[in-house]
């Protein structure tokens, strides 16, 4: 199977862009609403394969030789379960921050996406609304 695997530098980058748009505060012009869904549903794809691709770097440092090396240390130094997931957390930090940033670039996407809906859908029926009105005259 050929993976094709984005590399952790390349995931820091992208997640540094991501987030950058998804801190902008967006308007309630249902115009920009509509851009600003185009390049989010894009973002909500795009971070859940980075989520996948971070997800696979956690795992290859977890199943490292050195972490197996780790963990038969601490079970002949009689350390608890707890403590041996405790130090393999602590060693894959990184990996597991780049799992942690995509799973909340992710959600973050979606809820803006959420919210561009609703402003398109508040539009939508205010126009309708003026439509009425003007019949009416």
């Amino acid at each position: 199977m050929n993976l094709l695997i984005t590399s952790r530098e390349q995931i820091l980058a992208e997640l540094t862009e991501i987030d950058s748009f998804l801190n902008i505060i967006m308007s309630e012009n249902a115009e920009e609403a509509v851009q600003r869904g185009n390049d989010l549903a894009v973002y909500v794809a795009r971070t859940g394969k980075l989520l996948a691709d971070a997800k696979y770097w956690l795992n290859e440092a977890v199943k490292s030789k050195v972490m197996q090396t780790l963990v038969e240390t601490a079970k002949n130094a009689k350390a608890t379960a707890t403590a041996i997931n405790a130090l393999v957390n602590s060693l894959c930090r990184e990996e597991r921050y780049l799992v942690d940033w995509c799973e909340r670039c992710n959600r973050t996407a979606t809820h803006q996406l959420s919210w561009c809906v609703t402003v398109i859908s508040k539009a939508k029926e205010e126009m309708k609304m003026a439509g009425m009105y003007n019949n009416k005259k």
